[in-house]
Formats: C-alpha cells, structure tokens, sequence
C-alpha cells in the first residue's frame, strides 16, 4: 500500500470487505516507542445494528488493528 498522509484519513467512512459500513474514522493509535501504527479507532454510525467482531474502547469506538486494513480510497477497507 501506498503512503498516505494522517491528514487525509480524518473523517473517512470505515468498511468492511463484505461491504459493511463500520462507521467513521475517529482516530489512530500507535506504540510511542517504536512509532508502529497500531488500531485504527472507528466510531460507528448511532443508528448501527451491524454485529462486529472487533473489541470497542470505553467509549464505544471500535478497535481495529491497522492490519487489517485493505485499502484507502473512498473508503477504508478492512478485513472482518
């Protein structure tokens, strides 16, 4: 995958490759000591019945690790 700037992945929609709207990109975490980008913290939409497998933060974002991700366009595509 190509580089891309933080920047431009502010705000961005968060599907999964079945097709599956997640939510929105809400933030990024990553390991300070080593720089390694590590979970992708997606909000998902309020009207949301979509079961997910992936551990949500105590504030209900759900935890995505970065390697997961299949592509950044439109959308980000990540495996589930």
């Amino acid at each position: 995958m190509s580089d891309i700037l933080a920047e431009n992945l502010s705000g961005k929609a968060v599907m999964g490759s079945d097709g599956t709207e997640l939510g929105m990109l809400y933030n990024i975490t990553m390991d300070l000591k080593s720089g390694k980008l590590e979970d992708l913290l997606v909000e998902p939409h309020e009207d949301s019945t979509v079961t997910v497998d992936f551990p949500a933060d105590d504030e209900g974002h759900y935890r995505v690790p970065v390697g997961r991700v299949q592509a950044v366009k439109d959308y980000i595509v990540v495996q589930r």
